[in-house]
């Protein structure tokens, strides 16, 4: 008989609007979960939401800015009066943050990068923890963090040491979690195919003075063992794993699809 891997879970996907959030979230409406999206773009929670509500199933848009602790607060609380419970995080949200040498970089863009992609995840662990625990035992976390994450990332060190932190975040808090059987992974996409890379690299293009065309080729396809980029739906794949029973002794880890970056 087909099971479903998520039924009667409920799960808050940040940045859930778009892209990876997007990705993850049908993923897992579609093994059964009820989805709270977050995210600053209203539009695009709202699409993705009925998206799932048309396909059956249940989710709730929260406009958010994970940066703010009083809007985390809300979003979790507001997740819980709606459906009863929490037992998966999933902190997707990031922006790309600068492109420039660090000599050049704006103080005030280090600082939201930070803010939204690491202090954003640090809050929203914080306001779900007790829920997750709540939901007596099977919690999961899962933070997306980067293949810049595990490598020196030139003209981009406001959103590397982001998602550097992301893993020493990760780690930290599946030691503290693990007592109460909530496990916490973090997934570092390589080369994802979809808006924010595509603005990544124009940005990079234009600091180079190349085409993009030539920055995709050259930093972002030819350094992929496989020369091909990751598509958002095997990164769902992945999230869907490590929130499954069949996951449920993998914590601390940092799982990285990069069609072998730089092997």
């Amino acid at each position: 008989m087909l099971r479903v891997k998520l039924a009667g879970k409920v799960a808050i996907v940040t940045g859930g609007g778009r892209g990876l959030g997007r990705a993850i979230a049908l993923r897992f409406a579609a093994e059964g979960a009820a989805l709270a999206l977050a995210g600053t773009g209203a539009p695009h929670l709202e699409t993705t939401a009925a998206e799932i509500t048309a396909h059956g199933g249940r989710a709730l848009a929260l406009v958010t800015d994970v940066a703010n602790e009083a809007a985390v607060a809300a979003m979790v609380a507001a997740t819980v009066q709606r459906f009863g419970r929490l037992d998966i995080l999933v902190n997707n949200a990031g922006i790309a943050g600068p492109t420039a040498p660090i000599v050049e970089a704006p103080l005030a863009e280090w600082e939201r990068t930070l803010a939204i992609n690491l202090t954003g995840a640090f809050l929203c662990t914080r306001y779900a923890i007790p829920h997750l625990i709540a939901a007596g035992g099977g919690g999961r976390i899962i933070n997306i963090s980067s293949i810049a994450g595990h490598i020196g990332y030139a003209l981009r060190s406001a959103y590397a040491a982001s998602k550097w932190g992301l893993i020493g975040l990760t780690r930290s808090t599946a030691i503290e979690l693990g007592s109460h059987d909530v496990t916490v992974n973090a997934i570092a996409p390589g080369s994802t195919r979809g808006e924010r890379l595509a603005s990544v690299i124009r940005d990079r293009a234009v600091a180079l003075g190349r085409t993009p065309e030539e920055i995709e080729r050259e930093f972002f396809v030819g350094q992929n063992a496989l020369k091909r980029m990751v598509e958002p739906e095997e990164i769902a794949a992945t999230a869907l794993f490590l929130v499954s029973e069949e996951a449920r002794n993998i914590t601390g880890e940092t799982i990285t699809v990069s069609a072998g970056f730089r092997l």
